[in-house]
């Protein structure tokens, strides 16, 4: 095959007539979803796992300033939210960036991204199971149920603690009381399992199910972080521990940004896990039953009301307790009723249902996004065609979502939380800097009545002038910044190198801007997105390089010649 088979397009039309399954046998999936469901499912997905996993690490690091910590994330996910809503304003179809990226870049950038948005709602969601099931046992011990230790933890977390001499009790009783068969110690976490097989269930039955299950979970959570707010910040004033709004550093200096800004922005990477279930609305486009204008409603919706959320909850957090006392808190919104601080039991209980809750409804939204994200890649021919068959009674791509109920499931039984957490992140970026990069290159359109457009905002010379404020900010307050770049070492190489690549895409894309006029806001979501990249690990690339070449090597061997786009494709 040439070369340039590698990118072949589909049009939006084209992609927009396959979406009622007559072309490809799959069938139709249901438009049941109106604009509030769609706020719905993406406050269920962004105001879980990572909220109330990180959030403690994140104000230990920032202290109070870490709301200008989720107002940089905010940003960063809002200029990527207004691309996602271009591209689902025209292309109102099922498989998010995958399908917006075949429109833009072509056929082999597509697979990439869904193969790398694999990584994003399963691999994500085996943390979320993880998360879910220590938040559910910490639920039942205050219901005075304990269940054994080897039961509620993962083989591979229990023998990574051993080796690093932990003090946590959990994990060294279950190595110790664990079931010996052989050499092989039997522990494994049976909640995680059960909460992935019960979702994979209610998924495969339905979205009409799934909607009004994730509705009815999404308000009993907004109730319960409500009275969080009210409660924790009454108390807060009431007891005049608004001091723990400014504390002193180890240098002894009060200030909202007790550690700097750089505390505040060494926690980005760690927030942005808390934002990245909003672009899993764009998944359910084909079953919208007014995508073009409830599809941008519904994202940037539940994105300010999340943001909001995070910044309230931020402040009764680190009002009620001094930021220092966060350190490796893993339930920060229990811990801040606990005895020795608010002292409010009822409120700890209280947490952990809401936790529960707050888990089990992310479950849902991206065990809901990954099926869809096949049925689109079956369709185009990139995945066999049992990935695109649709229940006939329940109108749900089931086959798909059994196959991610097993991508999720098995691999609980051998990982562990850290691993699928960095395995995640960065999958999900490189997603954002495409879908950003890929408004960039369709041509503009006529404004339409009724549909979402993006505004046209010409950066010819606002972006170059807004590079150079950012380059002498950065200069003025990190003298050191970038005189320190040319000195790459063993140690400091996987920073360096990457924020070199970022400062080289930022020039180039300067000049582009002043020569093409490109549209400012997508031009703003590529560059933050790619900044927040930096952040990765050596670890992470390598994991994550591995995974592309992995989905590379399975492209050019089936997808690529049984593409519908492949005019000498053999028929089905």
């Amino acid at each position: 095959m040439a070369f340039a088979d590698l990118f072949r397009k589909k049009t939006a039309t084209a992609i927009i007539n396959e979406e009622g399954g007559t072309d490809h046998g799959g069938g139709r999936l249901k438009k049941v979803l109106t604009v509030t469901d769609l706020t719905f499912f993406g406050i269920a997905a962004i105001l879980g796992a990572g909220s109330f996993s990180s959030l403690g690490e994140a104000v230990f690091k920032g202290g109070p300033g870490v709301v200008i910590l989720f107002l940089i994330t905010a940003i960063a996910c809002g200029f990527t939210a207004f691309c996602y809503s271009e591209f689902a304003s025209r292309i109102p179809a099922a498989g998010s960036a995958y399908t917006y990226a075949y429109a833009s870049f072509g056929e082999m950038f597509a697979w990439i991204i869904g193969w790398a948005l694999i990584m994003e709602y399963s691999i994500g969601n085996i943390y979320v199971a993880f998360s879910w099931s220590d938040y559910f046992t910490s639920f039942l011990s205050k219901c005075s149920i304990h269940l054994p230790e080897y039961l509620t933890t993962s083989y591979m977390e229990a023998k990574h603690a051993i080796a690093a001499n932990t003090t946590n009790e959990e994990l060294i009783a279950a190595w110790n009381n664990a079931p010996v068969f052989g050499d092989y110690k039997f522990i494994v976490d049976i909640p995680a399992l059960v909460i992935n097989l019960l979702i994979t269930y209610l998924v495969y039955r339905g979205i009409k199910e799934s909607r009004n299950f994730s509705n009815l979970m999404v308000i009993l959570k907004m109730v319960v972080v409500a009275l969080i707010i009210l409660v924790g910040g009454y108390l807060v004033i009431s007891n005049g521990l608004t001091f723990n709004w400014t504390p002193a550093n180890d240098a002894g200096v009060h200030s909202f940004m007790p550690n700097g800004f750089s505390g505040v922005m060494a926690a980005v990477s760690g927030v942005f896990f808390a934002y990245i279930g909003f672009d899993a609305v764009s998944v359910l486009a084909e079953e919208s039953k007014d995508p073009q204008k409830d599809l941008p409603r519904g994202m940037i919706w539940s994105l300010l009301i999340c943001t909001a959320v995070y910044i309230l909850l931020t402040l009764v957090l680190t009002g009620a307790v001094n930021y220092k006392h966060f350190d490796g808190v893993g339930d920060p919104l229990a811990f801040i009723f606990e005895k020795d601080n608010l002292n409010i039991g009822w409120m700890q209980l209280l947490v952990s249902v809401c936790a529960v809750i707050a888990m089990t409804s992310v479950l849902l939204v991206f065990q809901m996004g990954q099926p869809r994200i096949w049925l689109s890649m079956s369709r185009d021919g990139l995945l066999p065609n049992v990935f695109q068959k649709v229940h006939p009674k329940y109108k749900t791509p089931s086959f798909s979502t059994i196959v991610t109920g097993l991508v999720v499931g098995i691999p609980i039984l051998f990982t562990d939380k850290k691993f699928v957490l960095d395995f995640t992140s960065i999958a999900t970026l490189f997603a954002f800097v495409l879908v950003c990069g890929g408004v960039l290159l369709i041509p503009r359109r006529n404004k339409e009545e009724g549909k979402f457009h993006l505004p046209y905002i010409n950066s010819k010379f606002i972006f170059p002038i807004l590079l150079i404020i950012a380059a002498f900010l950065a200069n003025h307050y990190m003298p050191d910044f970038f005189s320190g770049m040319s000195e790459i070492n063993d140690d400091n190489a996987a920073y360096k190198v990457p924020m070199l690549l970022f400062f080289v895409l930022c020039i180039i894309m300067a000049v582009i801007a002043f020569i093409k006029n490109l549209s400012l806001i997508p031009l703003l979501g590529l560059v933050f997105c790619s900044y927040l990249l930096t952040g990765m690990t050596a670890d992470n690339w390598k994991w994550f390089g591995m995974w592309l070449a992995l989905g590379l090597i399975f492209y050019l061997s089936y997808g690529l010649k049984n593409s519908r786009l492949n005019p000498n494709r053999k028929p089905a």
